[in-house]
């Protein structure tokens, strides 16, 4: 991702504060991913390389509730890169977008009930969901 400037017709902080918000996410991603290997080595056996697990978690079912995260952080990417300027409005619609995604929920199939095991298990997830959940709240002003 290349570093852009803000420009005088973003607001001020919208940059930074997608930036922090996709920091926190990606923290919150490894945490999950380190997670979710574990349970995959307890439950499959041992991963055999770093290639191999790349493919696991781009390709293999286990992992592919990880993937509406990937793809969130991605487009906070893209927002960063984009020639347009950055807007307080789509700032908040892509920290909406963590808020939605991000709930766990013991009941469910999906990235909820899946989110919901990893923090069970895994203090370092709930740590890094703190840390998100501090930064996606709109700005007031």
């Amino acid at each position: 991702m290349k570093k852009k400037t803000t420009t005088a017709s973003e607001p001020e902080g919208a940059r930074q504060r997608l930036s922090e918000l996709r920091l926190a996410l990606l923290k919150l991603h490894k945490a999950l991913v380190d997670s979710e290997r574990m349970s995959y080595e307890k439950t499959m056996g041992k991963i055999q390389s770093p290639g191999h697990f790349l493919q696991l978690v781009t390709n293999d079912p286990w992992f592919a509730w990880l993937h509406p995260l990937s793809q969130l952080i991605v487009a906070m990417d893209e927002a960063l890169d984009a020639e347009e300027p950055l807007t307080a409005a789509k700032v908040d619609a892509l920290a909406h977008q963590s808020k939605l995604l991000l709930v766990a929920s013991e009941n469910n199939d999906g990235f909820p009930g899946h989110y919901f095991e990893a923090m069970q298990r895994d203090p370092d997830v709930v740590f890094a969901h703190a840390d998100v959940m501090k930064l996606r709240k709109p700005r007031k002003g």
